[in-house]
């Protein structure tokens, strides 16, 4: 299979295109080199490739950022997504295409009864960020609807893993817990602890992308998570452990988003029957990995 990457030396396109090449894929990698909203630049990257699979990464994921950049948000996440169906449909190769989005889209869940979420539950975007992606779902299911293409949305919940960018909570926690040992300091700033998510390490995730792209629903959407949601405070206290680490955690309100979602869990049945997807990296591998990475770069 010959497979293009957006956003192909980003933190989880490294992974994917490691993914790739080990089942055995020729990979395309585009990222900074082509501008994901210039129609033009797109189609000529997308025809020169001639894929038979496109998974669609590039995007600005950063939430608390979307609240700075709205607008830079929706240019890059949904125009972003209208070139590369527009690209892909015009390409001649009539490929594939897995469109991530995230499971920001369903907003904050505050009863309890509500969870886990599945890929029917009402959405209600709470940032710019999560309205960028219900937007660009929409997008996706005119893509299949109205010119038949073969289009798979996944709504991955987080994904961690090394490798990652500190503007994400459990790397930059590492990070910090890291940089203190280093330094002497006996505190770290921290964020919202309360917050649970549904955390799955970035290897699944990636192995789910591909077997989706061989056996996802066309115009179907799918939940990308473990099914369990863990504290950042837990989090924070597995890295501490693991880390051998007895600093302290100190709130920083420079830390905290505008409007928190409280939980996210989702529901991966639909994925699992689709694919027989499971996870296979536990959380304390994960973390541990993540300190490692940390480790093993220069302060």
């Amino acid at each position: 299979m010959r497979s293009l990457i957006t956003g192909g030396r980003g933190f989880v396109g490294t992974w994917l295109a490691e993914h790739l090449r080990s089942c055995g894929d020729e990979v395309v990698q585009i990222d900074q080199e082509v501008e994901i909203t210039d129609p033009g630049a797109l189609l000529a990257a997308v025809t020169d490739a001639a894929p038979d699979a496109i998974y669609h990464l590039a995007a600005m994921t950063h939430v608390g950022q979307s609240w700075d950049e709205p607008l830079r948000v929706l240019e890059v996440n949904v125009l972003g997504t209208a070139a590369l169906l527009g690209a892909a449909r015009e390409c001649g190769s009539d490929p594939h295409i897995l469109v991530t989005s995230s499971a920001e889209v369903y907003g904050a869940v505050t009863d309890p009864s509500k969870l886990p979420l599945t890929e029917s539950s009402p959405t209600e975007p709470l940032s710019p960020y999560a309205a960028s992606k219900l937007a660009a779902e929409a997008l996706c299911a005119q893509a299949w609807l109205g010119n038949g293409q073969h289009v798979v949305v996944v709504r991955p919940f987080n994904h961690i893993g090394p490798g990652q960018s500190p503007n994400f909570a459990v790397s930059a926690l590492a990070k910090r817990i890291v940089d203190a040992q280093r330094s002497g300091a006996t505190e770290i700033p921290v964020g919202n602890l309360s917050a649970r998510r549904d955390f799955t390490d970035v290897r699944d995730v990636v192995r789910s992308y591909r077997l989706l792209i061989e056996s996802g629903a066309p115009g179907s959407v799918y939940n990308v998570c473990s099914g369990v949601d863990v504290s950042i405070q837990e989090i924070a206290d597995r890295l501490l452990a693991a880390a051998g680490s007895s600093v302290r955690l100190v709130p920083d309100p420079a830390l905290m988003r505008p409007v928190e979602v409280p939980v996210l869990r989702g529901d991966p049945t639909r994925l699992k029957e689709a694919t027989g997807w499971a996870p296979e990296v536990g959380l304390d591998e994960t973390l541990s990995d993540v300190l490692a990475h940390w480790r093993a770069t220069p302060a």
